[in-house]
């Protein structure tokens, strides 16, 4: 307790840090890349981040023994940061990819504005004045629902550390592999979830998703002990969550004109980061002063109820066309 205001501190100065890096780190994608690339650069993108996130918690499994000794896993991800920082000097020649970027585009303009006629035409589906109020109403209840389902999805995330050290006598480093094998489903999901919402259409996939994420928030309330059964879950639970993941950002972006993408692109993140943000709050308050076991039916009940509002979305949802390479499946918002 008497290290909490430095590391409340600390904390402060990682997320400023953070937020400084980031947004200049992901623009350089758009900068430097060719538009008819970028779907395939921002696929890179997520795909390195998940593979990010499962290195993390390959160290966590080699390095966390007795659930207090951290060090180790803040070396091995500093040192990689570095090297990304040394590869990125290296590597990244911007004033000259920009040039190069700039030549590559004024090839590709005339079509893209062809493209873009062609869009207007077949989906105008915000007007001069704004969107229409049906179109209004579908897009507060997509943002209800991603609130909602990210409300759910982050509060197992963020404390199944604990949940696993207090309700099942576990080391805190063992919660990894059923992460890691959540994130590895989510991962072989991409591709087929991309065909699958070409065929049926997103919301539908979504709703998939959506049960298939509220059953899994279910099944793993009912271990009242250890199982090796619940990796299983987590494979219910990540493939869920890519579903849900892969279609929910372009539903938004389906409800605007191309000019007001990024206006609504940072409502997506709004909500999604809010829900992150709040529910470590909520569910940590009803889990130090109720009782651990209530994370998955707090997650269940959130997760239910994206599902309700996500059935009266009712715009948005154009069927996605099929991805011309593998790696254009894993382009999906982060």
């Amino acid at each position: 307790e008497a290290n909490l205001p430095l590391f409340i501190i600390l904390l402060a100065f990682v997320l400023i840090f953070m937020g400084t890096y980031r947004s200049p780190a992901v623009a350089l994608m758009p900068d430097l890349t060719p538009k008819p690339l970028r779907s395939k650069a921002n696929a890179i993108i997520n795909l390195m981040g998940a593979l990010g996130g499962a290195y993390t918690l390959v160290m966590t499994m080699l390095f966390v023994y007795d659930g207090t000794d951290f060090k180790m896993i803040f070396l091995s991800i500093s040192a990689l940061m570095v090297l990304a920082i040394i590869f990125l000097i290296i590597m990244i020649r911007e004033r000259k990819l920009s040039d190069m970027v700039a030549a590559e585009e004024a090839l590709h303009s005339s079509i893209e504005e062809k493209e873009e006629e062609q869009k207007v035409q077949d989906a105008p589906i915000e007007k001069a004045g704004g969107m229409p109020r049906e179109v209004k109403r579908s897009f507060i209840f997509l943002l209800a629902s991603i609130f909602l389902w990210f409300t759910a999805y982050n509060a197992v995330t963020t404390a199944y550390s604990r949940y696993v050290e207090q309700v099942w006598n576990l080391e805190t480093g063992s919660y990894a592999d059923s992460l890691l094998i959540a994130m590895i489903a989510a991962i072989i999901s991409f591709i087929p979830i991309g065909f699958i919402a070409s065929s049926i259409g997103r919301k539908k996939t979504i709703l998939a998703g959506i049960i298939m994420m509220t059953v899994s928030y279910l099944f793993g309330s009912l271990f009242k002990n250890y199982s090796f059964l619940i990796n299983l879950v987590f494979v219910l639970t990540g493939v869920g969550w890519a579903a849900i993941n892969v279609n929910s950002y372009p539903m938004v972006v389906e409800m605007c004109k191309s000019d007001n993408i990024g206006k609504y692109t940072g409502l997506y993140y709004t909500f999604s980061m809010s829900a992150q943000i709040l529910t470590p709050i909520v569910s940590g308050a009803l889990l130090e002063f109720v009782s651990y076991r209530t994370l998955f039916p707090y997650a269940m009940i959130f997760s239910a109820a994206s599902l309700c509002t996500m059935l009266f979305v009712k715009h948005g949802d154009s069927r996605l066309e099929r991805k011309k390479e593998l790696l254009e499946n894993f382009d999906t918002a982060d």
